[in-house]
């Protein structure tokens, strides 16, 4: 499994002692350094998201890919949906969260006077897209994935903190016989 945005490798460390194989990457120097401490076990590197993933980890592709609260501070997503897509063996699937940002939690965040705050530009290494569920599915479909699936995440239907993505890189292109 490649953890992208491992952080500090909380993610990673539970699934290392479940017996996974896993990689993690993030940008943060002292995150990684974090990890590699904390879970000897597996392997940490300083990397972005993007198409040389695995030609700069020197790593075959991944069963599974999984990203957790980190899409929404990508100034790329393209390349980080790419990346991620390139990362995976055929018949891999992505697992994605990020926070859920639908027509109903934003109608009721601005009615009770609250956007500022959720919203807030001054928030530094906050968050800098916002994804509904319609642009999160652009976006991984447009890398290629299919199959995605959607489940909403804590709270109340359609006020949802986060919502987790599942998208599969099909096993192989479909040819027309001619």
């Amino acid at each position: 499994m490649l953890d992208v945005g491992c952080g500090n490798g909380f993610l990673a460390g539970h699934l290392l002692n479940r017996g996974c194989r896993v990689v993690g990457i993030d940008l943060s120097q002292q995150g990684v350094k974090l990890a590699r401490s904390s879970y000897p076990q597996g392997r940490f590197e300083v990397l972005p998201v993007d198409e040389m993933i695995l030609r700069n980890l020197g790593e075959e592709p991944f069963d599974i890919v999984v990203s957790t609260e980190v899409i929404e501070h990508v100034y790329a997503p393209r390349k980080f949906a790419r990346g991620c897509y390139d990362s995976l063996k055929p018949g891999g699937m992505f697992l994605c969260t990020t926070p859920y940002h639908g027509y109903i939690k934003n109608l009721l965040i601005c009615l009770v006077n609250r956007f500022d705050k959720h919203f807030d530009p001054l928030w530094d290494g906050g968050h800098i897209k916002f994804w509904t569920l319609n642009t999160l599915f652009r976006l991984l479909e447009e890398a290629g994935f299919r199959n995605l699936r959607f489940r909403g995440a804590g709270r109340v239907p359609f006020l949802w903190k986060s919502m987790v993505i599942a998208a599969y890189k099909p096993v192989s292109k479909t040819v027309n016989a001619g």
